[in-house]
C-alpha cells in the first residue's frame, strides 16, 4: 500500500485541505463533531451556523455540493429511525397534518437528523481530502496505540481484497445459474458469506505468521512517501482548527443564550 493509495471517497482536487497534514484534520473533525453534539437540540440557529462553517470549508477545499450531497445518503437508515420517534415517544402531543405526534419525539428526531447530517458531512470533508495511507501516520502522530493503528492499516489494505473476492464469488454463483435476487437463494448466499468469513480468517492467520517471520513487533512501519510528510506547523494547526473553534464558539453561545 503506497502513498498514492486512495479510498473511494477521496476527491482528487488538490485544494488547500488536501495539502494539510492529516493529523490536524482529524483533530479538527473530532472537535467540530463534539461541538455539534454538545449544542442544545431545542435551538435552530446553531445548526445553521454549523452548516455555514462546513460550506465555507468546502469552498476553501474545492469540494462541491454536488459531490457531497449524494454521498450523504449513507445516513438514510438513521433518518428512517428518527421518523418513527414522534409516533413512539410519550408525553405532550401536537397535531400535525391530522397526526398525533409527540413533542419530545419531534425534538429527538430533529436532534438525530441534524446532528447526524452535520457529522456525516464533516466526516465526508475529511475523507474527501485525506488518502487512506495518510490516516495511520496521522493517528500514530496523535498518540493512538500502535495496535489500533496496525488494525486500521490492515483493514484499509484488505477491505478491497475482500470486496473483490466477494464479487468473484457472486460472479461464480451467477455463472452457475444463481439468481441473487430470488428468495430461495438466501441459503446459498448465507453459505457464501460464511465461506468468505472462513477464508478471511485463514488469510489473516497466514498474513500474521508472515509478518512475524519478517520481524513484526506489533508496530506498523511508517509508509514510504507518506512518512516523509513533515509534521504540521503552528500555522497549519491554527488554520485547520479555525472551523472547529468556530463550532465550539457556536455551541457555547447557544448554551449561554438558551
Amino acid at each position: 500500500m503506497g502513498a498514492g493509495h486512495a479510498h473511494p471517497l477521496y476527491r482528487h482536487a488538490g485544494g488547500p485541505l488536501h495539502r494539510l497534514p492529516a493529523e490536524v484534520k482529524v483533530v479538527a473533525l473530532v472537535v467540530f463533531v463534539l461541538a455539534v453534539v454538545a449544542a442544545p437540540r431545542q435551538m435552530l440557529w446553531p445548526y445553521a451556523m454549523f452548516a455555514a462553517v462546513l460550506v465555507a470549508v468546502w469552498a476553501v477545499g474545492r469540494i462541491p455540493l454536488r459531490w457531497i450531497l449524494p454521498r450523504m445518503l449513507i445516513e438514510a437508515p438513521f433518518v428512517v429511525l428518527a421518523v418513527l420517534l414522534p409516533f413512539s415517544e410519550g408525553g405532550e402531543r401536537i397535531t400535525v397534518a391530522g397526526l398525533q405526534l409527540s413533542v419530545a419525539g419531534l425534538w429527538a428526531a430533529w436532534g438525530i437528523v441534524i446532528k447526524g447530517t452535520l457529522g456525516v458531512a464533516a466526516s465526508l470533508t475529511l475523507a474527501a481530502s485525506t488518502t487512506a495511507a495518510e490516516l495511520p501516520l496521522a493517528l500514530s502522530r496523535l498518540g493512538v496505540p500502535a495496535m489500533m493503528t496496525s488494525v486500521l492499516v490492515l483493514m484499509i489494505r484488505y477491505v478491497d481484497l475482500l470486496a473483490a473476492e466477494l464479487a468473484r464469488m457472486r460472479m461464480a454463483r451467477v455463472s452457475r445459474g444463481d439468481s441473487p435476487r430470488a428468495l430461495h437463494q438466501a441459503g446459498a448466499i448465507a453459505k457464501g458469506v460464511g465461506a468468505l468469513f472462513l477464508r478471511s480468517y485463514e488469510r489473516g492467520e497466514r498474513v500474521y505468521v508472515a509478518m512475524l517471520s519478517r520481524g513484526f513487533d506489533g508496530r506498523m512501519p511508517e509508509l514510504a512517501g507518506v512518512a516523509a510528510v513533515p509534521r504540521a506547523t503552528t500555522t497549519q494547526w491554527t488554520l485547520a482548527l479555525l472551523p472547529a473553534a468556530a463550532g465550539v464558539a457556536v455551541a457555547g453561545s447557544a448554551w449561554v443564550l438558551r
